[in-house]
């Protein structure tokens, strides 16, 4: 073949896959051009269609598995190329898992700056999952139409907001297709519109399950496109979908979101329940890790869970997540711990219970309020929740002397990291140990470059797998000062 060959868009290459980028694509070469396939997994060879031409790489389209990888299985959802929810379901769960404890160590060493030698000595094997299936307890589907017409439900296409119809996402609870085959049919029964984001017309923008994988109690939120006029309703003969609806097991609640905005946000801050409690219940062990090194057993937690709060979709994992991060923290009952980001508490109370003190912090105020009724639910008094930025208040509670030192901090930020600020304010403050729990391996490992600039140092990290078949992974690394060795 010939050297430094042309590719343009539409011409179609075979090539062998070596490798898979941080967003599950499969990476090959063809004639010394990166070529970025998706759904292909390492070891494939593949026919692939060039869709992108770029000067030193592109990106292709699959088009035909020339010779499947050893990795390579039959995914179990039809849909799995169409929708963007599930990157690595035609790889092998085992290989999954080494992707994933791949991307964490290369992005404490690409981005973090880490030697490959020291992480490899501080990195623990990730923690995997039993039934990589049916673990989310919450899912969000947007409503829209076909091309005839037709109301549908399902995900949107990768990168797009093309919906693909589909009621049984293999990754969800299994009473979603219940709920959302009941919400579709009364749409048609009584001509209820779906939301049309071009116009901003239309009636039922999306619908939210949530269900409490303990207690079995369900949740629907209708999210609709509609200001209540007085005396009225929120949907046309209301009481018919109410009645759909509590016909399926274990629903406990049933609510709707106002939001009329022109907005890519999906739930509204208006909720009204039109049926059952304003919240469903869960509960999370205090799971027995001693075959994962963890000396903390036999507690539990129950949580109310609104539609609008932040709780772990994966439950079984999160008892392992927050059991991993407990450990972390070595806490003997003399510490006060600050929980930063702390949401609806649910890192804290597991806290609390080996610690002196544990401060929350978040600035979600209706959290805070959720948090303060968790801990008073599970006759927690150790804790105490304050509404603000994180490095506001840390800063602010700890110069008030002992009161509000701070021997270990825990962070649990959004997928952005943490703020600037909070880095620096952590340093100030200059915990003994730094917990550090995330979901987005870049961003951690660049916070943890900012706190062993600091006078920190990595001790040790781990990946929990709490999204099977995605390229998303949390981890919880420790960091302790570097004179505490």
């Amino acid at each position: 073949m010939r050297e430094n060959m042309e590719f343009h868009k539409n011409d179609i290459v075979t090539v062998t896959i070596e490798d898979m980028s941080s967003d599950g694509e499969g990476i090959g070469k063809v004639d010394g051009l990166t070529l970025f396939v998706k759904d292909a997994v390492a070891g494939d060879r593949v026919e692939a269609r060039i869709v992108k031409n770029k000067k030193n790489y592109a990106y292709g389209r699959l088009e035909k598995v020339v010779e499947p990888s050893p990795f390579r299985i039959e995914p179990e959802c039809a849909y799995h190329r169409q929708c963007g929810g599930c990157q690595l379901q035609a790889l092998s769960y085992e290989r999954q898992l080494v992707f994933k404890q791949e991307k964490i160590r290369n992005s404490l060493i690409r981005i973090g700056g880490f030697s490959p030698e020291y992480v490899d000595r501080c990195m623990e094997p990730i923690v995997g999952m039993e039934n990589p299936f049916r673990y989310r307890n919450k899912a969000q589907y947007p409503i829209g139409t076909d091309r005839d017409g037709n109301v549908i439900a399902g995900f949107y296409a990768g990168r797009t907001h093309s919906i693909i119809a589909n009621t049984d996402c293999r990754l969800g609870a299994e009473e979603n297709k219940a709920v959302l085959d009941c919400v579709l049919e009364y749409m048609r029964r009584n001509h209820v519109s779906a939301y049309d984001e071009t116009t901003g017309t239309g009636l039922m923008r999306h619908v939210l399950i949530r269900k409490g994988f303990a207690s079995g109690e369900i949740m629907v939120c209708l999210v609709i496109n509609f200001r209540k006029g007085k005396g009225q309703d929120f949907l046309p003969r209301q009481a018919e979908l109410i009645s759909g609806l509590i016909k399926i097991k274990g629903m406990t609640s049933v609510s709707v979101s106002i939001n009329t905005r022109r907005t890519n946000v999906i739930m509204g801050e208006e909720i009204h329940t039109i049926w059952g409690r304003d919240t469903i219940a869960d509960t999370i062990h205090m799971r027995d890790m001693k075959q994962e090194g963890c000396p903390y057993t036999g507690e539990e937690l129950t949580f109310q869970i609104s539609p609008l709060s932040f709780y772990q979709v994966n439950p079984e994992q999160t008892e392992k997540l927050y059991s991993l991060a407990l450990e972390y923290a070595g806490l003997t009952g003399q510490e006060t711990v600050w929980d930063l980001y702390c949401g609806i508490g649910t890192i804290s109370l597991f806290l609390a219970g080996k610690a002196r003190k544990v401060r929350g912090v978040e600035v979600v105020p209706r959290a805070v309020e959720d948090a303060r009724g968790n801990a008073q639910r599970n006759g927690i008094r150790n804790a105490e929740f304050s509404v603000g930025r994180a490095e506001e208040v840390l800063a602010r509670r700890c110069a008030e002397g002992e009161e509000g030192k701070a021997d270990v901090i825990v962070v649990d930020p959004p997928r952005k990291g943490c703020d600037g600020a909070c880095l620096e304010a952590m340093l100030k403050v200059q915990p003994k140990r730094i917990v550090y729990v995330s979901c987005d391996p870049a961003t951690l490992a660049r916070d943890l470059k900012v706190l062993r600039d600091g006078g920190y140092e990595l001790r040790r990290v781990r990946g929990v797998d709490q999204f099977g078949m995605t390229t998303h992974v949390e981890s919880v690394a420790l960091m302790s000062r570097m004179e505490d060795k």
